[in-house]
């Protein structure tokens, strides 16, 4: 490392490595940041006390309010945004999938991208030690992206970008460097209420507030239960693993720029979804799983999710 670099000089060299790895956006936060964090917070724990988290209980890790518990003697986060937003991105209206779940598993691409950049850290801070958190870790995630200047958190709970709207993924390194932060986004949905005003069970029972046992993404991915409840049934509409609507209606999301790369691309077997599917046995949803982010939803729960999707369409 070339000791003369300033704290400004080494974060704007961070943030190009990151972009130079295929990431969108980035942006540093401090920690334990401002009080915008105490405020996201607390708004977790109000949702959890109303158990919105249904059967989610990993929500609930203490650690998760704490990023400093992550890594000992933790300065700064590096906050990414990976675009999945493919040209290809094309539902059919039956056997609708969400786009982030279309192309390759997220959590490889981005866990590859900052590994090649936690490289360039250990090149360029030796003294520096970090720790990549990649949606697994339990991390508060949208607030320090917020805080990253990243963008900001809608009414429909999912981070918004001006320029890349909410079609992203999101990524973190944390760090024992101090770093200079980025200013934080403020919120630029204003008036509008189209997420609340279309989902078509009510999920978001509130603005910024999901309550998950209402929500057709939770589900078709999260939930373990043999049978999709019969409100949630009615308004599938061909979804069957995840759900859009809030961010289709969003006006972030009506233009922004594509990632057509391998990772975003669509994968065949997703375009090629039709009842026949519910005849493949577990070997070949594995097969077809394999490198997707899908591969969550397991077999049983994709035949789960058509069949209850059939019967209202």
């Amino acid at each position: 490392m070339k000791t003369s670099q300033t704290k400004l000089e080494l974060s704007k060299k961070l943030k190009e490595r990151a972009i130079y790895e295929g990431f969108a956006i980035c942006g540093i936060a401090s920690i334990p940041g401002s009080s915008r964090i105490k405020l996201r917070t607390n708004a977790l724990e109000r949702w959890l006390s109303h158990n919105y988290h249904s059967e989610m209980s990993w929500m609930e890790a203490k650690r998760r309010k704490n990023i400093e518990s992550l890594l000992e003697g933790a300065k700064s986060v590096l906050s990414v945004g990976f675009n999945y937003i493919s040209e290809q991105n094309k539902n059919n209206k039956k056997y609708k999938v969400g786009k982030f779940g279309q192309g390759e598993d997220y959590h490889k691409v981005i866990y590859k991208k900052l590994k090649n950049i936690s490289k360039w850290i250990k090149e360029e801070i030796p003294d520096c030690k970090w720790k990549i958190c990649v949606d697994s870790s339990p991390l508060l995630e949208k607030a320090w992206a917020e805080e990253s200047g990243l963008g900001w958190i809608g009414k429909h709970s999912n981070l918004i970008n001006k320029n890349y709207g909410s079609w992203f993924t999101l990524g973190f390194i944390i760090l024992t460097k101090d770093l200079m932060p980025d200013k934080p986004y403020q919120s630029l949905c204003g008036k509008c209420d189209k997420c609340i005003e279309k989902c078509p069970t009510k999920a978001i029972v509130e603005p910024f507030v999901i309550k998950s046992d209402l929500c057709i993404a939770y589900h078709t991915i999260e939930s373990r239960n043999k049978t999709i409840p019969e409100k949630i049934e009615k308004n599938l509409n061909g979804w069957i693993a995840g759900c859009d609507i809030c961010q289709d209606v969003c006006p972030w999301n009506k233009a922004v720029p594509y990632n057509n790369t391998f990772e975003t691309t669509p994968k065949k077997w997703i375009k090629n979804l039709d009842i026949n599917s519910l005849s493949w046995d577990d070997k070949k949803w594995e097969e077809n799983l394999k490198g997707s982010t899908l591969k969550r939803i397991k077999p049983w729960m994709w035949k789960r999710n058509i069949k209850a999707m059939l019967k209202n369409y």
